[in-house]
């Protein structure tokens, strides 16, 4: 076989390839993507389902029961409405009453049950005021 057409050949196999990996690449990211839901949106969920909770931690409602962390997450727009959330894992150093967070797991009985090592504390935002950023450590000035 003519070594120029052997190589043609290589170039469209590896090129035909490198499209098929971009695409299922593509794919999976597209496919694998969820948007993180809220209380009021997961009230109600089938409990066979895996989803991503988001929200703001309900202040007084943070309690420990050994490796257990317990709260409670409601809506960011609507704080009446809440879902517990039953929690094990990682505690980050952020994590505290009033705080936005993320929480991937399972609705099971009314209860979130989130997988270990799940929560992710979100940043407060830079141009929220210091009371709205975090509630314990309000600076009244004089």
């Amino acid at each position: 076989m003519d070594p120029a057409l052997k190589r043609k050949i290589r170039l469209i196999v590896a090129l035909s390839a490198a499209v098929l990996l971009a695409v299922a690449l593509i794919y999976t990211s597209f496919n694998a993507s969820s948007e993180a839901k809220q209380p009021s949106d997961i009230l109600h969920a089938p409990p066979d389902q895996s989803y991503q909770l988001t929200g703001v931690v309900v202040p007084g409602s943070i309690h420990r029961h050994a490796s257990v962390l317990d709260f409670r997450i409601a809506d960011r727009d609507d704080s009446k409405v809440s879902l517990p959330v039953r929690y094990s894992g990682q505690v980050p150093d952020p994590f505290a009453n009033g705080r936005e967070v993320i929480v991937s797991g399972k609705v099971d009985d009314g209860t979130f049950v989130a997988q270990r090592d799940s929560l992710i504390t979100k940043c407060p935002s830079k141009y929220a005021t210091q009371a709205q950023q975090d509630p314990q450590h309000v600076i009244i000035s004089q």
